[in-house]
């Protein structure tokens, strides 16, 4: 006979039907221990064993470290400067990402620097930074400075 795909079937005698019917007297051939053995883990019923159960063995899921909140791969971290920092600065003189870090204002170069508007904003100076923020911008500008955004460059 030609095997085709809508005539397959398994051999004879290779699939056999599990016992249903399980302690239900010892003439039914799965009674007593219902094929369970004696006491343990797995006499116990499929419900004793939780998924993920690892034997006793701290589960992977504890052993894990807790990771809490969430951090932005995409953040921009920046080095504040506030306003009333810039008293230090001569009327009429220049403020760029250079002279503030040897003045000892901003630490870290390698940040882009923002001005704040926290303070009162210092008279005629030209100030060269990265960002500024809205209330920084309107004093500086009021006070008659000139402000100017510089891009960043990394490295």
């Amino acid at each position: 006979m030609a095997v085709y795909q809508h005539n397959l079937a398994p051999p004879p005698g290779s699939r056999k039907k599990g016992k249903q019917r399980l302690g239900r007297g010892a003439a039914s051939g799965k009674g007593n221990y219902s094929g369970h053995g004696r006491k343990g883990q797995k006499a116990r019923g499929r419900m004793a064993i939780r998924r993920g159960f690892e034997g006793g063995q701290l589960p992977k899921t504890k052993a894990l470290p807790h990771l809490r909140g969430f951090h932005n791969p995409f953040s921009q971290e920046y080095a504040i400067v506030n306003l009333s920092k810039l008293v230090a600065f001569p009327s009429g003189g220049e403020v760029d990402p250079r002279s503030l870090v040897e003045m000892g204002i901003v630490k870290d170069a390698k940040k882009p620097i923002k001005v704040l508007g926290q303070g009162e904003a210092p008279q005629g100076l030209t100030i060269r930074a990265h960002k500024f923020s809205r209330s920084a911008r309107e004093k500086l500008l009021a006070a008659g400075s000139v402000v100017e955004e510089v891009p960043f460059a990394k490295g």
